[in-house]
């Protein structure tokens, strides 16, 4: 069927038009610096913003070290815009010193794992150190806030609780699937000054985090922000001197939003690999998200309000999490579970879960919730470190449920 609408380079009358003659352009100029075998060419792309096309240049493993930027108008190079020679040959023979053993090759065949829902009670690093390598499909969770106390000192404290998240992130490498997901909900935390002389400070947490994210090998996603109601800051006092005197240099803003930060572990599997690869071809039907879903990053969402945890963060948050980046049966981990808000996320979704949380008071909230989460299916969860809660007596089942709809039926 002949082609109707001109291509962008055709309406503005490019010299260069098509990637064909992007290419044989650049090869020829490969050629003239004899780099035309150590080289491959990627796919040529128009930016008729500038006027130009930009050709990929790849190292024979397909890692790009450069590009060639081409005038469309009149079909010159522009040497200023395109990666010098001398610069092509000293990234061809860093990349090629160790590239090919860097390289993996991807696994054969997706492998679901066998791990079953599982509670566990103790320090995450020590729990995650038992669990098998990659055995986990996505990580979500919140982990404690940093509060230093003003007897001790802030900075050796903060390095601290950098240091036990370093861990935290290390492990999580481990157990994560290969190109899978770890989400974390995090936000500033404010330290309040300890006497009238004294100022407070705000320490930035997620960006602190976010260097140990890329230092542990994992590649940066999205930032998501979730954002509260207004008045929802107010409980820090931050802001209320301003808005009584209005002075300038007072100000300070009202914190009503946190990060969601998100991380894939480092992988050379696209993620369309994991879609078509998935051996449950159901389950990723299953999955597909409907169409109320966030379409930017900013998230309205109301805090949670009723849970027996001082800094539970919402069911519905959770559940978009899951939703966004894990297939129904996937098992979706919390390091730090506290009362249980992505086991019940999960459940809802057909997820299995592992939760670890380190106090055995929040363990005990969970054992009181999982029935109301999977019902008798509670019972073929694993308890590490900890006694599974006491079966609940179901009335409904076997005879005495035939027994109890034939009373009602007579009743009617």
């Amino acid at each position: 069927m002949a082609r109707k609408k001109l291509l962008v380079s055709e309406a503005r009358k490019y010299l260069v038009t098509t990637v064909a003659q992007a290419k044989s352009i650049t090869e020829g100029w490969l050629s003239e610096i004899d780099l035309a075998k150590a080289l491959k060419l990627g796919l040529p792309e128009v930016d008729d913003r500038y006027h130009i096309w930009r050709v990929p240049l790849c190292n024979p493993q397909n890692v790009k070290v450069g590009e060639v930027v081409i005038d469309a108008y009149t079909t010159e190079i522009l040497y200023d815009k395109t990666t010098k020679p001398e610069m092509l040959e000293t990234r061809l023979l860093q990349r090629g010193n160790g590239a090919a053993a860097h390289k993996r090759n991807p696994p054969v065949e997706y492998t679901l794992s066998p791990l079953r829902s599982t509670v566990g009670l103790g320090n995450c690093v020590d729990l995650m150190d038992e669990m098998p390598a990659a055995s986990v499909d996505l990580i979500f969770t919140s982990p404690p806030y940093f509060n230093a106390r003003p007897q001790y000192g802030e900075y050796e404290e903060y390095e601290k609780y950098l240091l036990e998240m370093r861990q935290v992130i290390r492990r999580a490498n481990k157990v994560l699937g290969e190109g899978r997901f770890f989400v974390m909900n995090t936000a500033p935390v404010l330290l309040r000054r300890a006497s009238r002389n004294e100022s407070s400070k705000r320490i930035a947490v997620p960006f602190d985090l976010h260097r140990i994210f890329i230092e542990e090998g994992f590649d940066f996603i999205d930032d998501i922000i979730w954002v509260k109601p207004e008045g929802a800051g107010w409980a820090t006092g931050r802001g209320r001197r301003f808005a009584a005197d209005r002075n300038p240099l007072q100000y300070k803003a009202v914190p009503v939003t946190e990060y969601v930060l998100v991380y894939r572990k480092k992988t050379d599997l696209l993620i369309d690999w994991h879609i078509r690869s998935h051996p449950d071809r159901q389950a990723v039907a299953d999955s597909k998200i409907e169409d109320d879903y966030e379409r930017t990053n900013i998230w309205r969402i109301q805090p949670a309000t009723n849970s027996k945890h001082p800094a539970a963060f919402p069911l519905e948050l959770a559940k978009k999490v899951i939703k966004y980046y894990s297939f129904k049966g996937d098992v979706v981990m919390d390091p730090f579970a506290g009362s249980g808000t992505v086991g019940a996320a999960a459940a809802k979704l057909g997820r299995r879960f592992v939760l670890l949380e380190i106090c055995s008071e929040y363990i005990e909230i969970i054992k009181d919730s999982v029935d109301a989460w999977l019902g008798k299916a509670a019972e073929q969860i694993l308890w590490v470190n900890c006694t599974p809660p006491e079966p609940p007596l179901r009335l409904f089942e076997g005879r005495e449920h035939y027994e109890v709809k034939k009373r009602s039926k007579k009743r009617g």
